[in-house]
């Protein structure tokens, strides 16, 4: 099964979900800014993922700067800020998952990243 966290909102997050239905995936689409994640589901993200906390955050967000926020603020505060502040989350996400364990995860930028789970 493939989770995609979507923002209906974002051309890119609307052009990921496009290109999986185009290959005959139909995901189980969460709406991440009404239903935000929990911190365990981040930091299970982030593993998925791999590489720095910084790179799964839209670091552009006007409240990542009131937060004070920086790309070296440590993990535990970045992963915190996006658990109460799902619009730092970058977005889309795609999650690929064998119940509940993660079998792998994409940052959907570019669009073609969402490839890699296919």
């Amino acid at each position: 099964m493939i989770r995609y966290w979507h923002n209906p909102r974002c051309s890119k997050s609307r052009a990921g979900l496009a290109l999986l239905e185009s290959r005959g995936i139909t995901p189980e689409v969460r709406l991440y800014l009404q239903d935000p994640p929990s911190l365990a589901e981040l930091q299970a993200l982030h593993a998925a993922l791999g590489g720095s906390v910084i790179e799964m955050m839209r670091t552009g967000e006007k409240v990542f700067k009131e937060l004070g926020l920086s790309k070296g603020s440590p993990a535990a505060d970045l992963l915190t800020a996006m658990q109460a502040h799902p619009i730092l989350i970058e977005r889309p996400i795609a999650i690929k998952q064998d119940g509940n364990a993660i079998e792998q995860a994409v940052i959907g930028r570019p669009t073609e990243a969402l490839d890699a789970l296919l």
